[in-house]
């Protein structure tokens, strides 16, 4: 019988410089490596529906996560709500979420260099010219994807609403 601390989603939460080599493992027997990223604070189903979109244009999915510094610099001294190790290990228990791994930056752009993914997503939201990434991605001969966001769904709506009680 597993350990009470046995856990099949932890397996999936790696330091970069090990997905680095998964990555290219992948890629050199023929497989595509998906990337995106973000802070997923307050999982919701827009997340879901994104990674699952993403999941689908490649191989293995790999997604980086802002750490709780990351996230505070972007977001301002409230949040995270939920603490980095929590949100990764969330995205790691979800089906179409391959690897999980953190970075500390305020922009994933030394992530992205590291794995070198052959596709990179992003939300809608964001303009193509400002997709952080990007350029290298394209550089290699990969694809950039802005994938449509879930309408109503994100993390700094649900966080609104709860402060004024609804």
């Amino acid at each position: 019988m597993p350990s009470a601390n046995f856990s099949p989603s932890a397996r999936k939460i790696r330091p970069a410089r090990a997905l680095a080599h998964l990555a290219r493992a992948a890629r050199a027997s023929g497989g595509r490596i998906v990337f995106t990223n973000g802070c997923f604070d307050l999982l919701h189903a827009g997340h879901a529906r994104l990674l699952e979109r993403a999941r689908a244009l490649g191989d293995v999915l790999i997604v980086g996560v802002n750490s709780d510094r990351s996230v505070r610099a972007l977001k301002g001294p409230g949040r995270p709500i939920v603490r980095h190790r929590d949100r990764m290990r969330l995205l790691a228990a979800l089906e179409s979420v391959d690897y999980v791994t953190m970075f500390d930056e305020p922009t994933p752009a030394r992530l992205i260099a590291q794995l070198a993914p052959d596709v990179l997503v992003k939300g809608a939201d964001w303009d193509a010219g400002r997709i952080v990434g990007s350029d290298l991605v394209r550089r290699r001969g990969g694809r950039v994807v802005r994938l449509p966001l879930v309408r109503g769904r994100s993390s700094s709506g649900l966080i609104r609403r709860i402060r004024r009680g609804r």
